[in-house]
């Protein structure tokens, strides 16, 4: 790989550094030895981060988001003192708690930190967009999060420094939202279907009444007597009578003829897709 391959980009997971490069790098590996390309071993606190870029891994130039680098335990910090994070134009200030770095079966398997570097010294340096999340190894497996017995690996730790540019960068991306006109579209769309859906319910239920109002018709005169002045009467009189007839004919149980046949409306449900 004496040049970038064709859409090269070194793209790694928070699992895959620690567990992968971070770890072979502390275990002294043979293949870690080809990690320079990538992620070379350099005091990130002896640069300001803008020079960063320049000096990361030859198969990262070019890459506008992040860099990566495999930083070493300082002096100080391996007597026990606080690692010494000021460089010639500011410094590195760590910003909230650190967190657990878990693996795809929940592990726990590193600590990472996240750091803002300030313009200036100390305490009234400016606040800059330059960001680095600092991982190190869990020595061991950690239990739970609040674990005050976790240990870490501090031979060396490895960094991921990037921008902040306001918007999500291609290595923290999730999927988009729905929009507002998307929303309204789907809204609706929804309305519409609901009162389709409804209309088509009351012109069932308008057909259920009809059927049953003829057949309340039918009976009626077949249960009276022949009337020849009811055959001649006009179908607008014979459905005005209906009416009348539904409207003022209470139900009993024991009229045969006005019981509401269950199974006709549950077949004609059935049949319309609306049980």
């Amino acid at each position: 790989m004496d040049e970038h391959p064709p859409g090269f980009r070194f793209y790694p997971t928070e699992e895959e550094l620690i567990s992968f490069y971070l770890r072979k790098k502390l275990e002294g590996d043979r293949e870690a030895e080809l990690f320079h390309r990538l992620v070379p071993v350099i005091d990130l606190y002896q640069f300001d981060p803008w020079h960063l870029p320049q000096i990361s891994g030859e198969l990262c130039h070019g890459d506008p988001e992040q860099w990566f680098f495999f930083c070493p335990r300082q002096e100080r910090e391996a007597r026990g003192g606080r690692p010494n994070r000021i460089t010639s134009s500011g410094y590195w200030k760590a910003t909230g708690s650190p967190g657990l770095v878990y693996s795809k079966d929940d592990r726990a398997i590193g600590v990472k930190k996240t750091m803002v570097f300030h313009q200036g010294r100390a305490p009234t340096g400016r606040k800059t967009k330059w960001k680095m999340m600092e991982y190190k190894a869990i020595e061991g497996e950690a239990t739970c999060s609040n674990n005050p017995s976790i240990s870490t690996r501090n031979e060396f730790s490895v960094c991921r420094v990037y921008i902040t540019s306001g918007c999500l960068r291609a290595f923290d991306r999730r999927p988009a939202g729905p929009t507002t006109t998307d929303v309204s579209m789907d809204q609706a769309q929804t309305n519409v279907a609901s009162t389709s859906h409804q209309q088509r319910s009351f012109e069932i239920t308008q057909t259920l009444i009809n059927n049953q109002a003829q057949g309340n018709v039918a009976s009626s005169s077949h249960q009276g007597s022949p009337n020849t002045s009811d055959n001649s009467r006009s179908p607008d009189s014979a459905s005005l009578g209906t009416e009348v007839h539904l409207s003022q004919t209470p139900y009993h149980a024991d009229d045969s003829h006005m019981a509401d046949p269950l199974w006709q409306w549950d077949e004609l449900w059935e049949c319309n897709g609306l049980k």
